[in-house]
């Protein structure tokens, strides 16, 4: 297997396809890119992240730069604090939601935002063709628990009602799934007055869950809820940027639902009438969220920096991705777990109704996540021959093909982040989503 590049940085199997090496070639890379000033430095709970965080530091002071070393901290904190201190840009070694033995770069820019596909693609140029760099005349600083001022700004945001949510004390379960939350997203819920029970908070890369907080990897917070009789359970990825909710039966809710719950709740508090953007693999509830407040869904590419530039260019003020990343341009341009969880307590306050109320009044519709290998095959052989086949159907082609329905869609697209075809599709029932999915894969063969 190769190393993936692309929109969402780098990602390879550690030892394999991704050494100290790689990591060295990359860092030089990003640093001649970049404009003066210091770069951040940062990675999620996995074990073989630090020999990679000191290999990126070494890279760093030998190409003159100063590297700021904050250690095990979400990525939405290290894109919060990059723009917080206006650094030259910042990398995050971390693989996201990979499986423990992948490990990755992410790159932000000097606004906080990652990197765009052109500048990605101009890093991975020089990375390719770079020499090793003597200068050696860098430093390193190292900085301890780096996410308050993070935790401190989300308290202060202008649509968080931190009052009425301390009155509520409300009880929370989180599951950070020992990775780079582990610690701001439990003192963040803390700090908001809610009793919360710790639940694979120990930063340690041992992730006893599938690192996506899927619905199917939520059976031990979903037990946790229901022990401590919680009122709502928290669940993150191994960097900190995504969020997933259970109810107080034990029951996830679709990650698809924690963009859609927290809309309802701020367009509800700001009476906004600016566009919610995300992307297009993105649930139909948010469209039917936006329109019972008057306002419109734009869609963009998969990929968090193509919603975010999107946001940009219409000034939308909520955006986000179906897979539990909330972004609120009033902290920073990031998915963020931290103000995800902020905003669906101050959802909860707005009423009386209990977590699983507040999923029932929601539209309601079921996405089926699928793949395929990609193997030897033609990605774009296989759009074209869907395309054929559905050449009277609605058709979006802005990132692999979308074919919509008046109240259906399926999405195949090529992943940022492994080796395989994205099959999303969703109905408004269960036997209607797997009819469509059957068709297309049968299509596919």
């Amino acid at each position: 297997m190769e190393l993936i590049r692309g929109i969402s940085g780098i990602r390879g199997i550690v030892g394999d396809t991704l050494t100290e090496s790689t990591v060295t070639r990359h860092l030089q890379a990003f640093s001649e890119l970049q404009g003066e000033g210091d770069i951040l430095l940062a990675r999620d709970s996995r074990s073989h992240g630090e020999s990679f965080i000191d290999a990126g530091c070494t890279a760093l002071i030998k190409c003159g730069r100063n590297a700021v070393n904050y250690g095990i901290i979400p990525t939405p904190t290290a894109q919060f604090l990059v723009e917080k201190n206006k650094m030259a840009g910042g990398v995050v070694i971390t693989a996201s939601h990979n499986p423990t033995q992948w490990n990755g770069l992410k790159f932000i820019d000097s606004d906080g935002c990652f990197i765009n596909a052109e500048k990605n693609n101009r890093l991975f140029e020089i990375a390719d063709s770079i020499s090793p760099s003597h200068k050696n005349s860098g430093s390193i600083k190292k900085i301890e628990n780096g996410y308050q001022p993070h935790i401190e700004h989300t308290l202060n945001l202008s649509i968080i009602d931190v009052k009425a949510i301390k009155n509520r004390s409300f009880s929370v379960v989180v599951d950070a799934v020992n990775g780079a939350a582990s610690h701001a997203l439990p003192e963040m819920v803390e700090a908001l007055g809610c009793k919360v029970q710790r639940l694979f908070c120990e930063p340690n890369g041992d992730f006893p869950r599938g690192p996506e907080p899927l619905a199917v990897n939520l059976k031990n917070l979903g037990e946790a809820v229901q022990l401590h009789n919680a009122d709502v359970g928290f669940a993150t990825d191994p960097d900190g940027d995504r969020l997933a909710v259970v109810d107080e039966n034990g029951l996830p809710l679709s990650e698809e639902y924690t963009l859609a719950i927290c809309a309802d709740g701020f367009y509800n508090t700001t009476n906004s009438s600016k566009p919610l953007v995300t992307n297009l693999s993105s649930t139909l509830a948010l469209d039917r969220v936006a329109e019972k407040y008057g306002c419109s869904v734009i869609r963009s590419a998969v990929g968090e920096i193509n919603v975010v530039n999107k946001m940009k260019e219409v000034n939308a003020e909520l955006g986000g991705e179906g897979n539990g990343g909330v972004i609120l341009p009033e902290s920073h341009y990031g998915r963020d777990s931290l103000v995800a969880a902020a905003m669906f307590l101050n959802r909860m306050t707005q009423d009386t109704q209990k977590v699983s109320e507040i999923f029932k009044s929601m539209p309601q519709y079921v996405m089926v996540k699928d793949k395929i290998g990609l193997g030897s095959v033609d990605p774009q052989s296989i759009l074209d021959k869907m395309e054929q086949k559905y050449s009277d159907v609605k058709s979006d082609k802005t990132d692999g093909l979308k074919l919509s329905w008046d109240n259906s869609w399926v999405h195949i697209r090529k992943s940022n982040t492994e080796p395989i075809i994205r099959i999303y599709a969703e109905a408004p029932t269960q036997s209607e989503v797997k009819e469509l999915v059957v068709k297309v894969k049968s299509i596919l063969k």
